[in-house]
């Protein structure tokens, strides 16, 4: 049934899925260009379509009945900010509970953190891919040719930006919905210490009207 309403929602819309569902069990899956809530219902009929076992996070607050009835059974999974080791810990652990007992895990993050422009992508799904030793999925949503899917995978090889190079040039050319709140795949991680100095200064001196 899933299928069918994810192959009817991109026939109805005039989208085209491209590539096929990963072979690996167990990745972190990020989608981009991200600019606009209209991306959701097309990252659900791609992941439908391949029957993948989808996860993504959300505040632990979230989860209370009667909405938590709801939200987990598509997939979501509460997480306690205050839990020590963090985010990426929580989500290392669960994926090596994955792996011991066999099952498919598919945690989709969002790298842009929100569909306005950001200087930088946020870089969790980075860490909690090469912590737990699972690849990332590159997921697109092209509004300019209307495309969707799954295309190559990247094993984080521990070089921020040799990894950040490859995921750049996939997504070359693709445009959001709104091309211009599209976030550049960026890591603040890569940026020299003396950048990020800088920028937070500036940062501070804008707060406090500082020229």
């Amino acid at each position: 049934m899933k299928k069918w309403i994810g192959k009817t929602w991109l026939r109805v819309a005039g989208w085209t899925l491209e590539g096929s569902a990963p072979t690996e069990q167990r990745y972190v899956l990020i989608a981009a260009p991200h600019t606009s809530n209209w991306d959701l219902p097309f990252m659900l009929a791609c992941s439908y379509i391949y029957d993948l076992p989808m996860h993504w996070m959300g505040k632990d607050t979230l989860f209370k009945p009667p909405l938590g009835w709801l939200l987990k059974p598509l997939g979501g999974i509460p997480i306690d900010r205050t839990k020590a080791g963090g985010v990426v810990a929580q989500f290392v652990d669960r994926f090596a509970d994955m792996a011991r007992s066999g099952e498919g895990f598919v945690l989709a993050v969002p790298a842009e953190g929100t569909r306005g422009k950001k200087a930088h992508w946020k870089s969790g799904f980075y860490h909690i891919a090469s912590a737990a030793n699972v690849p990332i999925a590159l997921s697109f949503l092209d509004w300019k040719t209307k495309r969707t899917g799954i295309g190559r995978m990247i094993y984080p090889s521990g070089d921020i930006k040799a990894d950040m190079d490859l995921i750049r040039a996939f997504y070359a050319g693709m445009e959001g919905r709104y091309p211009g709140q599209f976030t550049p795949p960026v890591l603040r991680e890569e940026e020299p210490a003396g950048s990020a100095v800088k920028s937070a200064e500036s940062k501070s001196k804008s707060r406090a009207g500082v020229n």
